[in-house]
């Protein structure tokens, strides 16, 4: 184990001067959402386990230790979840329909999800890419609504919720896949019972971690993206799912959650389509600050509506964040972890998209 030990350490030392030098700018209002307010509310934080203690409870000071710690924290939690097929199918996309748009073209197509089981998502390509050009690509994942792909793709819906079209006429590759709950079912709980009938071991959130990984395959498998570029966003169930894929895939380099709800208590969670009951069961260990400090050092911005209607984060988010952050200041970097609560409810302002898209261009910008 030592002599192991003595071979890692370089090897952490590397990623840390690569994390470090990764960046060439932060967005100018980094410090504004990386401060916590005074004495944020803990009513719906939920247990949190220390991260920088080891199993025998001694305390963790450096990132060799911690990777031992997180590979831990990694491994519990995709037992949490439950099993999904692997190997993932290749990605072979059929065209279903195609249009033009002013500055993008929008594209349905099919692929295979799970082996055998087809699915669609939209995705959006921004005019004039130059021959052997690379661009970043984002997977924008939707929110609840049974319009499903076509709101964040802009086929319909209001404007703040046209998320995908807007970060695509912005330059992005941008794929929207549609969500289990809305494939070829008339109802949530329908979504799930065939889901359960394939995989009764997986939880709904496995099921959506997955899938969403699926479309990080879509993006990678285009000659045209940037595979060393890739970003996440989402909006409600997108955010829930923007936090999972960014989490347990490390293909994602930087995301932003809006108004997915960090704590458990804070949305439905609970829901047999996310985590199920078993989160509030006495003695259950998890929770999201772990989650927070799998994506660490990556880039992850939480944007959030407290005070406003249906808000599901604000200040409330804030316990999770500081308990992951000991984490992240193990990496030596600014922490480009933080949360901008603007305040107006479960949506998707102006001013926060502009944001959102500011986080993404910043910090995809190599």
């Amino acid at each position: 184990m030592k002599r192991f030990m003595q071979f890692l350490s370089p090897i952490i030392c590397g990623l840390l001067l690569l994390v470090n030098s990764a960046f060439a700018a932060d967005v100018d209002w980094l410090n504004e959402v990386t401060n916590a307010p005074a004495n944020p509310p803990t009513e719906t934080t939920g247990k949190v386990v220390p991260l920088l203690l080891d199993k025998e409870g001694e305390p963790i000071r450096d990132l060799t230790d911690w990777e031992f710690r997180r590979r831990e924290i990694r491994e519990a939690w995709l037992t949490f979840l439950g099993p999904m097929p692997d190997p993932r199918p290749q990605v072979k996309l059929e065209v279903m329909q195609e249009e033009e748009l002013p500055e993008v073209v929008r594209t349905l197509v099919r692929y295979e999800g799970e082996p055998g089981i087809f699915v669609e998502g939209y995705l959006l390509r921004p005019k004039g890419i130059s021959a052997g050009e690379k661009r970043s690509g984002i997977v924008a994942l939707h929110q609840t609504t049974d319009a499903s792909i076509d709101e964040i793709a802009g086929v319909s819906g209001p404007d703040s919720m046209r998320i995908g079209l807007k970060l695509a006429e912005r330059g992005f590759i941008v794929f929207c896949p549609r969500c289990f709950l809305w494939q070829d079912v008339k109802s949530l709980n329908e979504a799930v019972e065939k889901h359960q009938s394939r995989h009764p071991e997986a939880k709904g959130m496995a099921k959506m971690l997955y899938d969403a990984q699926r479309g990080v395959d879509v993006l990678c498998s285009l000659p045209e993206v940037d595979m060393t570029s890739i970003g996440a966003v989402g909006h409600s169930l997108g955010a829930k799912e923007a936090l999972y894929l960014a989490a347990f895939d490390e293909r994602v380099k930087v995301a932003v959650a809006s108004e997915g709800g960090l704590t458990f208590g804070s949305t439905n969670w609970h829901a047999p389509w996310y985590l199920t009951t078993a989160i509030q069961a006495p003695g259950f260990e998890r929770n999201h600050h772990e989650l927070l400090a799998l994506i660490a050092p990556r880039p992850f911005l939480i944007l959030g509506g407290e005070e406003g209607p249906g808000a599901a984060d604000g200040d409330r988010s804030w316990p999770l964040i500081q308990a992951a952050l000991p984490v992240w200041k193990l990496y030596g970097t600014p922490a480009r972890l933080g949360l901008l609560n603007h305040r107006q409810g479960h949506s998707v302002s102006p001013e926060s998209f502009a944001r959102m898209a500011e986080w993404l261009e910043i910090y995809l910008t190599k």
